[in-house]
């Protein structure tokens, strides 16, 4: 399938796939949360780890010089996701460790996000 972004599939960029594979941890991780949570915190990240990858998708399926923009907000719900990350691990929802992997790659899909956007824009 060639759809997206100079005839790429949304599913060829590694910060996609960084970010699904993300997003399927953080499913997990929350997976174990109290059900009392269900509507709070596990249901905000969620919401926000899947917005990442969805973003990019839909930017690469946009056309139209578009994908910079839905890149940003993609960023934009990465810096979210930070923020309910630390609640959790503050709420001792997950422990250190876990925070320290998910933390982890979430920084380093926000540099792979950054790149990406710094590329796009020098293409113009």
């Amino acid at each position: 399938m060639t759809t997206g972004v100079r005839g790429r599939d949304f599913r060829d960029l590694k910060v996609w796939e960084k970010s699904h594979r993300l997003t399927l941890e953080a499913y997990g991780v929350t997976a174990l949360f109290p059900r009392a949570e269900m509507f709070g915190l596990t249901s905000q990240i969620r919401r926000s780890v899947a917005s990442i990858p969805a973003n990019i998708a839909e930017g690469c399926g946009r056309g139209g010089g578009e994908l910079p923009r839905f890149c940003r907000i993609a960023f934009g719900s990465a810096s979210e996701l930070e923020y309910h990350l630390i609640l959790a691990h503050d709420l001792e929802m997950i422990d250190l460790a876990v925070f320290d992997q998910l933390s982890a790659q979430v920084t380093e899909v926000k540099k792979m996000l950054s790149g990406f956007l710094d590329k796009l824009t020098a293409e113009g």
